[in-house]
């Protein structure tokens, strides 16, 4: 349980610290999926806004994902997007390679889109996310971010 208590508290710290360098578009956090290890289930998810911030209308939300933990056969991270009745989502293709998977974007305009990341198997995994709000022509727009569950 306090693994969990200091896993939230660490991403939120991240987050805040985040907000203090919003002017320089640089939008990513890091946190550990499930700890412990014993819950192949395990999902963290975050409500992402995309707004208006003077830059033009949000056209869709980019998201890569990056596996921190060592490798381990079978053992993947995915991210997922959601919004209204759009979704789209990529797997991470390499356990621990340190490498971050292909961007996906949903393109479902100005609002709060799910952000849902997963993985295949029992075991921790660390990783670090990163998000940006855009325009259609991709130009960064207001982009804030809420944690909701961290497992």
């Amino acid at each position: 349980m306090s693994n969990r208590l200091l896993s939230k508290a660490a991403l939120s710290a991240a987050i805040l610290s985040i907000g203090i360098y919003s002017t320089a578009h640089a939008h990513n956090g890091s946190a550990t999926l499930n700890p412990l290890g014993g819950n192949p289930s395990a999902t963290d998810l975050a409500h992402i806004t995309c707004y208006d911030d003077g830059n033009g209308n949000p056209a869709k939300l980019r998201v890569q994902i990056k596996d921190q933990s060592e490798p381990v056969d079978g053992l993947l991270l995915s991210v997922q997007i959601y919004k209204g009745l759009k979704a789209i989502s990529i797997t991470d293709p390499v356990s621990g390679d340190a490498d971050y998977s292909q961007a996906i974007e949903l393109d479902a305009g100005l609002g709060v889109y799910s952000v849902m990341v997963d993985k295949t198997a029992a075991g921790p995994r660390r990783f670090n996310l990163v998000w940006h709000c855009l325009t259609a022509e991709n130009i960064h727009t207001g982009t804030d971010i809420v944690v909701r569950q961290i497992q």
